[in-house]
């Protein structure tokens, strides 16, 4: 059978490349054609297009590029109708998914969502819009499942993909002797600083989490890099510094890290099951930050507090960054009960999120339906 997947994001072809392991357990020759990354392309199929040319945040930012998602758009809705597939999978992204949905529903093609749009931070009005494209949803955050039934719309939590992730990558670590010297880092701790996969994340938060790299000077720090994109980007920030920084090994740093700085997103969750105790951040442009303000209605914007539904860690948004950001790592550092209590509440959200095993639970089960459908 024929499997189209979007994904527009470094999370979304982690998962997209899972669910793909999962597919290919109960359908012995899949067909696999998609927009994702490395990750997915490894695991075989036509890789269409990169997201790296398509990762776009906030208001501001897509307006500026609306000319290269036009193009991509359109892109797709070619791809898709010359393949024609037995079954869409759609990964979050929801401002070009939800088109693509619309589009192949007009044409008579299943769609499946695997891990909703965030509707349920803002704009709810998108549920109607689900409701009539989207024959399947999955979803992977427990509280979604309440959420979509006062739409009158049922959905599907099997788990987590971000467990299997987490176990599949601790599985083939290094250990300290082979890590540190492959890396060309010091026998000092390690803070890791995980600034996203995303350019104007990148332009935004890493500079905040690199001032204050000279007030610990006890530790080393070290980023955490997206190979999907350019080294140059980064280079522009560490030039002449003693930070580190690693390509595609974020889970390895994390296993040899005592604390880390995270933009949010799901490197909040995957720090959380690693067990290591950490700060969140966010920072955006001033125009997407106001408008964002004016409309957004949550208590938490971190999915570790969003899950547990209390502030397990601290969330700095937009002001003043740097110097909370700091701050809230001291605390992290030097208070053994604070520091604790934190590692505490993850063993909770592991509970939560129940057992691994999300992936191929969802991959068998969309190969059902598929086949039922045929």
């Amino acid at each position: 059978m024929k499997y189209y997947l979007i994904a527009g994001e470094a999370s979304g072809d982690l998962h997209g490349s899972n669910l793909m392991k999962g597919i290919s357990e109960a359908d012995e020759d899949p067909g696999f054609r998609f927009f994702g990354g490395d990750k997915m392309h490894a695991r075989g199929g036509t890789l269409v297009k990169h997201y790296r040319d398509m990762a776009y945040m906030g208001l501001f930012e897509v307006l500026l590029n609306i000319r290269t998602i036009r193009k991509n758009f359109q892109l797709c809705k070619k791809d898709v109708l010359s393949w024609h597939p037995d079954v869409i999978i759609l990964i979050d992204f929801a401002g070009f998914n939800l088109r693509i949905a619309k589009f192949a529903k007009k044409h008579g093609l299943r769609v499946f969502y695997y891990i909703s749009p965030k509707v349920w931070v803002w704009n709810k009005s998108r549920v109607k819009i689900i409701r009539k494209t989207i024959d399947r949803m999955f979803v992977i955050l427990p509280f979604e499942v309440d959420f979509y039934k006062q739409f009158d719309y049922d959905v599907e939590y099997l788990g987590n993909p971000t467990l299997d992730a987490v176990a599949e990558n601790l599985d083939i670590k290094d250990d300290a002797d082979t890590f540190i010297p492959k890396n060309q880092l010091n026998e000092k701790p390690v803070i890791a600083l995980l600034p996203g996969s995303r350019t104007q994340e990148i332009e935004r938060c890493l500079p905040e989490m690199l001032g204050i790299v000279p007030d610990y000077p006890e530790y080393q720090f070290v980023i955490a890099a997206s190979q999907g994109l350019d080294r140059d980007l980064y280079n522009r920030y560490i030039e002449k510094t003693d930070v580190g920084i690693v390509y595609s090994q974020t889970y390895d740093l994390l296993s040899h890290s005592v604390a880390a700085v995270v933009t949010s997103g799901t490197a909040t969750l995957e720090t959380a099951l690693m067990n290591v105790p950490e700060v969140v951040c966010y920072k955006t442009g001033l125009f997407s930050y106001l408008i964002g303000k004016h409309f957004v209605r949550l208590q938490f914007f971190s999915l570790v507090n969003l899950i547990t539904g209390k502030e397990v860690v601290k969330e700095i948004l937009q002001y003043r960054v740097k110097e909370k950001i700091s701050a809230e790592l001291s605390t992290i550092l030097y208070d053994k009960d604070y520091r604790a209590e934190m590692l505490n509440n993850f063993k909770k959200l592991r509970k939560i999120l129940g057992e691994p095993g999300a992936s191929r639970r969802i991959g068998l089960k969309i190969v059902d339906l598929v086949k039922s459908n045929r």
